[in-house]
């Protein structure tokens, strides 16, 4: 299964959170699963910091990337047709970030792992 990690879903996964349910979990530790951020989530971490809405350690630039390579995590490129389904989407959720990532499950036909609710009112399977 093709999965692609929501923002907390990652720094949850990486820092090995209580908060991560137990399917997600499971489904981050199956070997069989293709695991997948997007830069957009990248992004959205970088807002946060700079807005102060999120505290990370010094030089998290260099850990997540070298995390996510440890951890089988590949980057996922913000592609045009990830953008046109972007504008084609219906406003229920009204973040950049969270409507980039649906617009390029929906393209790559993944699964997200989210705690998010509004993620199920798209045509994109969630796991949590």
């Amino acid at each position: 299964m093709t999965l692609l990690l929501d923002t907390h879903t990652l720094l949850w996964m990486l820092s090995k959170s209580t908060r991560l349910s137990k399917r997600a979990r499971s489904a981050l530790a199956d070997r069989g699963n293709d695991l997948f951020f997007s830069i957009a989530g990248y992004w959205e971490i970088g807002i946060k910091i700079s807005l102060g809405k999120l505290d990370l350690a010094p030089k998290w630039e260099e850990t997540i990337p070298r995390e996510m390579t440890r951890n089988g995590v590949s980057w996922l490129g913000i592609e045009p047709e990830h953008v046109a389904t972007v504008a084609k989407l219906p406003w229920i959720h009204p973040d950049p970030f969270d409507r980039i990532m649906i617009a390029q499950a929906l393209c790559k036909e993944c699964t997200i792992i989210t705690a998010d609710p509004f993620f199920r009112d798209y045509s994109v399977p969630a796991i949590w």
